[in-house]
């Protein structure tokens, strides 16, 4: 037997090894976001309590792997080196699908993944059978492949939208309306109770969801499955009881319950869904043993088809990966925000555009509500409404409170553990997003002010979860049918292809802009963020409108590209911290009125100084990137004296930002005076040079905006400077601290 399937079931291991990286990087969002969003622990807590369920779940997970080597293909009717082809198809797919997705923040399912790679892959390696068997046509292609599992995804792709979000939007609103956000009095007297309901659905998740391949013959087991009701009943009890008495020692038992259930989403998600990471691995490597005994590559895979289980050692150390993974991807965090913005009861940042259908949505549900009210009792509504006035009693910061979080894993457990008792298919990772989505949607977190940024989100991270059916499936498709045809030279190409793509996206260095915007918590660190975001924004400021007009008078179309990307993201940046001043106002409210009406204009000043400056690179950019006519010696002369005294003015601020030394305050307003009447004069030399027809149109055009827009930014970085000495002046009351250095 060739040394090549050596070769490739070394590659399949070490694709294994990134698949587990991959994976737990994209569904640790399932586990861990209600710990996360809700702050019912430390970081280190909650990792040590996902941890504990994910090695018992590895360890369970052995009976999943036959879904690898049998789920969507007949393996009998495939010889060695086209399951091996196969099976490198897959795992190159599967890889690049779930690294795209990790890298653009959004959460998918692999098992979708990993079952339309296989799809893909078995199809591309059937057409290669049928295509050199002359007795074959394309209509025996459903002999190879088993279809309605993929029609099983696609079906619970839907179920798991539709059905998580209606039960997580009802089940909030219920509990909501019996704790409100004051539920401290509330949790007292009912909170044993409540949480008990959920403890219970939590164990039993556990039971029927994580553990059902160890204890799937149990008579325990067996005795709940034939007593469902009789044993949830017990079991409540049980779990109320508990928990009154714990609750009588003052622990807070939404911490207990919460983490209980990170630990159930974890014990389920490593014994069910590690075969998406490393079961195609795993086959391949079965595949090899069975053949280098036979000696015989072309011999028939019938073998898969029997139940082999896998080995305890590769599952351990597949365990430890995933720990490993788990405490150290920034990745997975990257995935967690996305969920927890869109989730967050505070006003946060536009993550997302808005959509004519989320715009749509939203004013239909202003005219329900607005009839609904009309037949409502005004009495009963306004005592609806103190339900749900937000009120931080927690004091955390927390994108929510913890009686979502238990909301939002009570409600994810009880679904998936019915839905797998009963044979139904539903995804881990939709059922938890869209109970989470549901979930702060009955909270009234998507208030007016976000709601179609929002659902845009939403919409974006539910169209994602089709469009990973069908890439997963082309991908797979397209390298499958290199694989197979290519032989030994395409092997090496996309070999050394998907390693450099996974090189480059998980190992090199990337260039990335660096903001001083932190997750400021204190007066403080508000207070030190903007220091140093002003001081560094506006250096920025200074080299881009240097190398803007310098590459426009070259005509240096890459230059100007780099720039205006640049100016885009500087822009945004301040853009971002404008929508967030609500909250950091918030934390401000210690400090008097004016501190903050200074941190106001900072702000929005800041904000007008990139924007000035986008408006310059971008009309420069469309400019020479239209191949039009450039500037001509007069405006290039006075474009280059402008340019010095920008950079002079620039100089001077940046040099009091950067020593905290204000006393040439003054001289700023001399130079910026002596800068506009330049600017004048050379507007009035342009009109005069148009009149007599001595300039282009589109080059005049552009000369004159560039005036424009450099007048409004010195203007506004002469006033950000000021409100900036004003703002870091200004004593805090406790402390009399001065915030100039």
């Amino acid at each position: 037997m060739s040394e090549i399937y050596t070769v490739i079931v070394v590659i399949l291991g070490i694709l294994a090894v990134s698949g587990l990286f991959v994976g737990v990087t994209n569904d640790a969002v399932n586990f861990l976001n209600s710990a996360i969003g809700s702050k019912a622990a430390s970081m280190r807590t909650i990792l040590s309590v996902a941890s504990v369920g994910i090695i018992i779940g590895v360890v369970t997970s052995s009976g999943m792997m036959e879904v690898a080597r049998n789920g969507m293909f007949d393996p009998s009717l495939f010889t060695f080196h086209e399951v091996m082809m196969l099976y490198l198809g897959v795992m190159f797919a599967n890889i690049i699908l779930l690294d795209l997705y990790n890298s653009w923040g959004l959460p998918t399912s692999t098992t979708v993944s990993l079952i339309f790679c296989l799809l893909g892959s078995a199809i591309a390696v059937s057409i290669f059978k049928i295509s050199n068997d002359p007795a074959m046509t394309i209509g025996d292609l459903g002999d190879f492949i088993n279809t309605s599992r993929a029609l099983g995804i696609v079906s619970a792709i839907l179920l798991s939208v539709v059905i998580a979000f209606t039960c997580g939007t009802i089940v909030m609103y219920v509990s909501r309306a019996i704790f409100s956000f004051r539920y401290t009095a509330m949790l007292r007297r009912l909170g044993a109770f409540w949480c008990g309901a959920s403890l219970t659905a939590i164990v039993y998740f556990a039971l029927f969801k994580g553990l059902k391949t160890l204890l799937a013959q149990h008579p325990m087991v067996v005795w709940v499955n034939d007593h469902l009701l009789a044993a949830l009943a017990l079991c409540w009890v049980a779990c109320s009881l508990l928990l009154w008495f714990i609750q009588l020692f003052k622990v807070n038992i939404l911490r207990i319950t919460i983490l209980s259930g990170t630990f159930a989403l974890a014990l389920a998600f490593a014994g069910n869904d590690l075969v998406n990471f490393i079961g195609v691995p795993v086959a391949g490597f079965d595949s090899y043993r069975i053949a280098r005994a036979a000696g015989d590559s072309s011999m028939l895979m019938g073998a898969l088809n029997e139940n082999i289980p896998a080995s305890m050692a590769i599952l351990l150390l597949a365990g430890v990966l995933m720990l490993v993974t788990l405490w150290t991807s920034k990745k997975a965090m990257h995935v967690s925000e996305t969920e927890l913005k869109l989730a967050s009861q505070e006003e946060a940042t536009p993550q997302y555009n808005s959509s004519v259908f989320s715009r749509t949505i939203v004013r239909m549900a202003m005219q329900i509500n607005t009839a609904v009210d009309r037949v409502v009792p005004a009495s009963f509504r306004r005592r609806i409404e103190r339900r749900f006035e937000f009120e931080d009693i927690e004091h955390s910061g927390a994108p929510f409170d913890m009686i979502r979080a238990t909301v939002n894993l009570t409600t994810s457990a009880l679904l998936i553990a019915l839905a797998t008792s009963l044979k139904l298919p539903l995804s881990t990772t939709y059922v938890c997003f869209m109970v989470a989505m549901g979930s702060s949607l009955a909270d009234r977190a998507w208030g007016r002010e976000s709601a179609v940024y929002r659902i845009s989100g939403v919409m974006t991270v539910v169209m994602g979860w089709f469009v990973t059916a069908l890439g997963g499936f082309l991908i797979a498709f397209v390298v499958g049918l290199v694989l197979i045809y290519g032989g030994t030279v395409a092997f090496v190409v996309v070999t050394i292809l998907c390693g450099y793509m996974l090189i480059h996206s998980n190992f090199s260095k990337k260039k990335e802009e660096t903001h001083a915007t932190v997750a400021a918590e204190t007066t403080d660190e508000v207070i030190r963020s903007l220091r140093d975001e002003v001081e560094q924004t506006m250096a920025r400021v200074t080299k881009i409108y240097d190398r803007t007009l310098l590459a426009t008078m070259r005509e240096n179309r890459s230059e100007l590209q780099a720039m205006v990307k640049e100016a885009n993201s500087l822009f945004y940046h301040s853009r971002d911290r404008k929508y967030t001043l609500m909250p950091t106002l918030k934390k401000l409210q210690h400090v008097d009125i004016y501190a903050a009406h200074y941190y106001v204009q900072v702000v929005d000043y800041l904000n007008e100084v990139t924007k000035a400056l986008l408006h310059i690179a971008r009309p420069a950019f469309d400019h020479i990137d239209n191949c039009h006519e450039g500037f001509s010696a007069d405006e290039t002369r006075d474009l280059m004296t402008l340019n010095d005294d920008v950079e002079e003015i620039n100089r001077l601020i940046n040099h009091m930002l950067r020593e905290g030394d204000f006393s040439e305050l003054e001289s700023v307003l001399v130079m910026r005076d002596g800068l506009f009447e330049r600017i004048s004069e050379a507007m009035l030399a342009e009109l005069s040079r148009i009149n007599a027809s001595k300039t282009n149109t589109r080059a005049s055009m552009l000369y004159l905006t560039i005036l424009s827009e450099t007048k409004n930014m010195v203007l506004q970085s002469r006033n950000l400077l000021k409100s900036q000495e004003y703002f870091l002046r200004h004593r805090e009351p406790q402390t009399g601290k001065v915030w100039i250095k």
